[in-house]
C-alpha cells in the first residue's frame, strides 16, 4: 500500500484527520476518509482545495485554501504552454528521426548517387525550419536547437565523407 504525506500546517486542528485508506489489501484502489469532525461540503462550497499526486509509489495529499483566480489562469495558461510545447518537441523529434533514419539508408547503400543526398537535404532543411521556430517561441534554449541542427550537418557530412562526395579541406599550419 502507498504511503501518506499530508500538508498540514495551515490547516484547522478539525482537518488534521484526513487519512488515506485501501478498499481490499489485493487492490490498487484507494480512498480517502476524512473524520466525523469535516464534511464534505467544504470541499463542495470551494473553501477547501484538495490536491493528490501520486509519484514513486508515494500518493502526496495536500489540503490548502482555496486558489485564487490569477493563479487559477496561470495553471491554465501553463498547462496550454505545456501542450503546445510538447507538440512542436515532439516534431522536432519526429523530423531529426526521419533525417538520421534516411542518413543510415544511404550511408548503407554501397551504389549511392550523389544525387540522392539531395532529397536528404530538403528534409534536413525542413528540420532546421522547425528547429528555428521552436526557439524563436521559447520552446527550445537557442543554444539546444544548435546543438540539433549541429547534429544533423555532422551526420550528413560523415555521410558524404564515407561516400567520397565530400573532401575535407586540410588545414593550413600557421
Amino acid at each position: 500500500m502507498a504511503s501518506l504525506s499530508c500538508s498540514l500546517l495551515n490547516l484547522p486542528s478539525q482537518m488534521r484527520s484526513l487519512t488515506l485508506t485501501s478498499s481490499s489489501s489485493t487492490s490498487n484502489s484507494l480512498s480517502l476518509s476524512f473524520s466525523r469532525n469535516i464534511s464534505h461540503t467544504v470541499f463542495q462550497q470551494g473553501r477547501l482545495w484538495l490536491s493528490t499526486v501520486q509519484r514513486r509509489g508515494v500518493v502526496v495529499c495536500e489540503a490548502a485554501p482555496e486558489k485564487v483566480d490569477s493563479a487559477l489562469k496561470r495553471a491554465r495558461q501553463a498547462e496550454k504552454r505545456r501542450i503546445y510545447n510538447k507538440a512542436r518537441k515532439s516534431e522536432i523529434r519526429t523530423r531529426t528521426k526521419k533525417v538520421l533514419e534516411a542518413l543510415d539508408l544511404l550511408r548503407k547503400k554501397s551504389d549511392a548517387q550523389a544525387e540522392e543526398i539531395l532529397s536528404i537535404e530538403k528534409m534536413i532543411g525542413e528540420a532546421y525550419s522547425i528547429i528555428d521556430k521552436a526557439v524563436k517561441v521559447g520552446t527550445l534554449h537557442r543554444n539546444t536547437g544548435a546543438n540539433r541542427k549541429s547534429r544533423l550537418a555532422r551526420r550528413k557530412r560523415a555521410i558524404e565523407i564515407h561516400h567520397g562526395w565530400y573532401a575535407p579541406v586540410p588545414q593550413e599550419s600557421a
